[in-house]
């Protein structure tokens, strides 16, 4: 178990912008969210622009890696479009 934290902080350090990149958008997306509530429009363009958002993120970080594959990227889509049909027909009905 340690050996996971150990290597968790190489990572951070290694690549804190990204992971800071990420973590910002992400209150980003949930502060808009909460801004909008009620609004079902707003809420599923928000949520398209968070997972489109999430999938860029991906190509960058493994770009920057250069760990770039077309099996992890394909994992980022369906990973970011899981999250949409999932937040979007179970958590805003």
């Amino acid at each position: 178990m340690n050996h996971l934290f150990q290597a968790l902080k190489k990572e951070l350090r290694k690549h804190a912008f990204d992971y800071l990149l990420f973590m910002t958008g992400g209150i980003f997306f949930l502060l808009a969210l909460n801004l909008f509530k009620g609004e079902r429009l707003l809420e599923f363009l928000i949520l398209l622009s968070f997972v489109s958002f999430y999938i860029i993120w991906g190509m960058y970080h493994h770009i920057i890696e250069n760990t770039v594959h077309l099996k992890t990227m394909l994992e980022y889509v369906f990973i970011g479009f899981l999250i949409l049909f999932l937040i979007k027909f179970l958590i805003i009905p």
